[in-house]
């Protein structure tokens, strides 16, 4: 079993991994200062946050009472939104050819189909930008060619009167063609303003990144994970009593890689602080079903046979952007024979959540893909707040925690082959 701190926690050191997004990480923490004051209402504990000193990592200080016991909390997060960014700017036309690559990455490596058998809720998720856009430039290519044929028309007719029918046909047709093209264009710039409400243009640069290496790391991700690294080899050297790694949906593949060299590098002293790992709405095999990710499938393989780290998988069902209780080891076909880890159980969103609740959040998707970082009305064993800033370590709250019975364990994976 993985290391746990014979204490209680008094000081945490927390790192957030946040998953494909370009926004400021300000974001996670009014999440966390909404959601946790609460959760702390429902479960009648004490939280509150504070601003820390500005430093090379954005986050914020947390003081909490819970179960009796007081506790400090430092989290920082791992920011990458500039990488995100920087894959998000593209043009139109540079998106549209990021389609037809990205299905054919997905559908001739045959993923696509094998991330069918676990859940289909990711896989739909991830058609969905193909057939919006697709949908989009129809749409643009039918009105513009419908706004084209009206101005054409209108200006023959202007110029038969004037000039003669001759020059009305051929005026009519350079117009149409002009019209048509600019409302073509104009009503594609349109929709991709409007990509706030659809989704489309960012669910296809998420999915086209990792398609783009066929799941290897590009080389600016591989020097920001050595950077993640050191940044948590130091924590570990610190004056607490747990160092705990959250990757949140992408965020979670990248935990996993950054953990995995920070193990084999030897920088987990044995007599240091507790080393966790929960990843939440986890989409791995978005990755690791793709021919060339043999450094993410030896990173699991890797990690899951580890003593010194804790290592919890906590999705749901009702989260249709993860894949939902998939072991992301052995649905991956790279189980070691003395796999331990992770811990995969569901947050069990229709039994946590009022019915109320549910009924409101049940379609919006992206919302539900966040709530592992959200207030329960239900709670059970899984409180994201006591996580990060209770007195247990994560290997001691879920020491006697069985896993879910409806996990995925199967091996569904084409490619098996690791980084050597």
């Amino acid at each position: 079993m993985g290391k746990t701190s014979s204490d209680r926690v008094r000081k945490r050191r927390v790192f957030y991994i946040p998953g494909y997004d370009p926004i400021h990480p300000r974001r996670y923490r009014e999440l966390y200062r909404k959601e946790s004051a609460a959760q702390a209402g429902i479960s009648g504990y004490e939280i509150a946050l504070k601003p820390k000193p500005k430093g090379a990592h954005y986050g914020w200080l947390v003081d909490a009472r819970i179960d009796g016991a007081e506790v400090q909390a430092d989290v920082d997060v791992l920011v990458w939104s500039d990488i995100v960014r920087d894959s998000m700017d593209s043009s139109i036309p540079a998106t549209y050819l990021q389609l037809i690559r990205t299905a054919w990455v997905y559908i001739g490596s045959g993923a696509l189909w094998r991330m069918m058998k676990l859940r289909k809720g990711p896989v739909i998720a991830a058609l969905y930008p193909v057939g919006m856009l697709l949908v989009q430039l129809v749409l643009a290519v039918i009105l513009g060619w419908g706004f084209g044929q009206v101005a054409g028309y209108g200006t023959a007719l202007l110029v038969g009167l004037v000039t003669g029918p001759e020059d009305a046909a051929l005026g009519g047709t350079a117009v149409a063609a002009s019209v048509g093209l600019l409302s073509a264009v104009a009503l594609l710039r349109w929709f991709k303003k409007l990509d706030g409400r659809f989704y489309a243009y960012y669910l296809m640069h998420d999915y086209s990144y990792s398609a783009s290496s066929k799941g290897a790391n590009p080389p600016e991700l591989e020097a920001r994970i050595a950077v993640f690294t050191d940044v948590i080899a130091q924590a570990l050297q610190e004056d607490v009593q747990e160092v705990l790694v959250v990757g949140h949906s992408s965020g979670a593949h990248l935990g996993v890689s950054i953990l995995a060299d920070l193990i084999r590098q030897g920088r987990v002293p044995a007599s240091g602080p507790a080393l966790s790992f929960l990843s939440l709405g986890q989409v791995v095999p978005m990755v690791s079903f793709l021919p060339d990710a043999n450094r993410l499938r030896g990173d699991l393989r890797y990690l899951s046979a580890c003593d010194e780290l804790t290592w919890v998988d906590v999705t749901a069902p009702g989260d249709g952007c993860s894949f939902a209780l998939c072991d992301p080891v052995s649905v991956s076909g790279v189980a070691p024979e003395g796999k331990q880890w992770p811990l995969v159980f569901s947050a069990a969103f229709t039994q946590t959540l009022s019915p109320e609740r549910w009924k409101t959040l049940r379609w919006r998707f992206f919302r539900l893909h966040f709530q592992y970082l959200c207030a329960f009305d239900q709670p059970k064993d899984y409180d994201y707040f006591q996580i990060t800033a209770g007195p247990m370590t994560l290997g001691s709250r879920y020491a006697d925690r069985p896993p879910s019975k409806s996990r995925i364990t199967r091996a569904v994976s084409k490619y098996t082959s690791v980084a050597a």
